[in-house]
């Protein structure tokens, strides 16, 4: 079974940690996608040639981080041979090593690096989940796809009762988080963009704040810098009530 949280505060309810590991359970024996199925499980029996000596994952990926986190970070999809490798959401590849490097830069994260699952790496204040949990062809997840998998995410963010801030990694993230957040109308996708959660009983103060994805596409032509990026998780830390770092 792959981590699924960082090792529970003392104040974290062991309710909640149960929780997401049942839930990390479900994701990782579900099923319901024929094509991501086969292809996932395809990538990880043919593998790339330089993680030939590798033992891939091939499975859904949960969302791994801290179960009292103030800030969530809401992606498209696994890696092929990133998380679909690991095991572990933005672990393994150019972009988790773009994130993790901006969450350490900016206080959430203990070390710059996301190598595997037992590199020691962990999340303060801040969970990383994926729209979707199943590495997809062109990394491109159909509408139905996305649909089956919505009920994952749902139940993970109602889990995670801390939250305060949702940083979308690009469009997709934006329109599932903003989705099941209750944003209507929707105002358009912008690096930067803060987006207030309409003051409902349970979503009073919250927001959510978008970030262009941290995709080899984006940050290798400079679309999306570091400087970029930490921005985002400064104000994230701002809108969520947390100390400057």
């Amino acid at each position: 079974m792959t981590v699924v949280v960082n090792d529970a505060s003392e104040s974290a309810t062991l309710s909640v940690v149960d929780s997401l590991i049942a839930l990390a359970e479900a994701i990782t024996e579900c099923r319901r996608c024929e094509r991501l199925v086969e292809w996932r499980e395809k990538i990880a029996e043919e593998k790339r040639a330089a993680y030939a000596e590798d033992e891939y994952w091939g499975r859904g990926v949960p969302g791994f981080g801290d179960p009292e986190a103030k800030v969530v970070i809401v992606g498209l999809a696994p890696a092929a041979h990133g998380a679909n490798r690991t095991g572990r959401v933005f672990t393994g590849d150019r972009s988790g090593d773009f994130l993790f490097a901006s969450l350490h830069r900016t206080g959430f994260a203990n070390q710059p690096l996301a190598r595997h699952v037992d590199d020691g790496l962990a999340l303060h204040d801040a969970y990383v989940t994926a729209a979707v949990r199943c590495a997809p062809p062109a990394n491109k997840p159909t509408p139905e796809e996305r649909d089956n998998c919505r009920p994952y995410i749902e139940k993970e963010l109602a889990l995670l009762t801390e939250s305060k801030v949702f940083v979308a990694l690009g469009q997709f993230g934006y329109q599932v988080a903003s989705s099941i957040l209750g944003i209507r109308p929707r105002p358009k996708f912008g690096h930067g963009l803060v987006v207030p959660i309409e003051q409902q009983s349970d979503a009073i103060g919250r927001h959510v704040v978008c970030s262009f994805h941290p995709s080899q596409q984006n940050t290798f032509t400079g679309r999306l810098t570091e400087p970029m990026l930490d921005q985002v998780f400064i104000t994230a830390r701002e809108l969520a009530g947390m100390d400057p770092i």
